[in-house]
C-alpha cells in the first residue's frame, strides 16, 4: 500500500463524499463579520470557526464593529469569500452596506444577521444568501446550513491525502498543511489546527515536491516546500507566512518563488 494515498471529498451539505481521480483548485476562505455587538460578533465567529475546523477547510474571519468600517476597504471588499452583516447597526446599517459591496461585487456572500424579519425585499434585491435571526433557539443548527448552502452554491473541493508519520498514520486536509521542512533526512509536517501540529516522517523533500507541486506548494528553499496559499508576501530573502512565520529564499531561488506566488494567488 502507498504511504501517501490522496482523497478529494466535494464539501455538499454536511456530508463529505469521495471523488476520484479529479484534480481542483482550493483556497482560502476569507470572511468577514460586521456587527456592533461585540459578544454576538465573538459568538458567530465561534460557530463558524467550528464548522470550518470540522469540514477541514482553511480560513481567516476579520471582524469589524461598524458599517463605516467595512466600507471603508472600498475595492479591498473583494478579499471576502463571504460577509455576515448586522442589518441593524448605527449610522451606516447593514442595508447600506451591502449595497456598497454590490456596487463593486456580485460574487461576494453576504448574509444579513438581524433580530427582525422584516426585510425579505431588500434581502432578494442585494442577492443575500440567508437571514440569521438572533436569539433563535436553533441558531448554530442555521449558520450550519447557512454555511452548507454558500459551499453548494461555490461546488466547492477540499483535496486530502493520508500520510504515514512516525507518529502514526493521518488524514490530512492539503489546505491545512503550511509548510515541510527537511531536517537530515526528516521532514516535519507543519499543520494548523485548532494550533499549529508538526508531525514528522522519514522522506525526502523532493518526493513531496514531486507529489504537491500541482497542489500549489511551492519550493522556496532547499529545506522548505510551502503552501502557497499560506504566503502573505514574498520580499527579498525570505517568505512571510499568514501566521506570522518567515521562512529564508536564497538569492537563486527568488524570481521564480515570486512569479510563482503571483500565479497562484491569480488562481484564488
Amino acid at each position: 500500500m502507498s504511504k501517501y494515498n490522496m482523497v478529494e471529498y466535494k464539501i455538499s451539505g454536511t456530508d463529505c463524499c469521495q471523488l476520484a481521480g479529479k484534480e481542483e483548485t482550493t483556497q482560502m476562505f476569507k470572511i468577514a463579520i460586521c456587527d456592533d455587538e461585540n459578544l454576538f460578533t465573538e459568538e458567530l465567529k465561534e460557530l463558524i470557526s467550528g464548522y470550518m475546523m470540522e469540514k477541514g477547510l482553511v480560513f481567516e474571519i476579520d471582524t469589524y464593529n461598524s458599517g463605516e468600517a467595512l466600507i471603508e476597504l472600498g475595492i479591498e471588499i473583494v478579499r471576502y469569500t463571504i460577509v455576515f452583516l448586522d442589518i441593524n447597526m448605527d449610522k451606516v446599517d447593514g442595508i447600506k452596506t451591502a449595497e456598497m459591496i454590490r456596487k463593486v461585487s456580485r460574487e461576494v456572500f453576504i448574509v444579513f444577521v438581524t433580530a427582525y424579519v422584516d426585510y425579505s425585499l431588500e434581502g432578494y434585491r442585494l442577492d443575500v444568501v440567508r437571514y440569521l435571526l438572533k436569539g433563535n433557539a436553533n441558531f448554530q443548527s442555521k449558520v450550519n446550513e447557512c454555511m452548507d448552502a454558500i459551499i453548494d452554491k461555490m461546488n466547492y473541493s477540499v483535496t486530502k491525502r493520508k500520510f504515514d508519520f512516525k507518529e502514526g498514520r493521518k488524514e490530512i486536509s492539503l489546505e491545512r498543511l503550511l509548510y515541510i521542512e527537511s531536517k537530515l533526512h526528516i521532514l516535519e509536517f507543519h499543520i494548523m489546527e485548532n494550533e499549529e501540529i508538526v508531525y514528522t516522517m522519514y522522506e525526502t523533500l523532493n518526493v513531496m515536491d514531486d507529489m504537491l507541486s500541482e497542489n500549489g506548494f511551492i519550493r522556496t528553499h532547499q529545506s522548505y516546500l510551502v503552501n502557497a496559499k499560506h504566503i502573505k508576501n514574498v520580499v527579498r530573502c525570505k517568505v512571510i507566512l499568514t501566521n506570522r512565520v518567515e521562512l529564508p529564499i536564497p538569492k537563486a531561488r527568488y524570481t521564480e518563488v515570486k512569479k510563482k506566488f503571483i500565479a497562484c494567488q491569480g488562481e484564488v
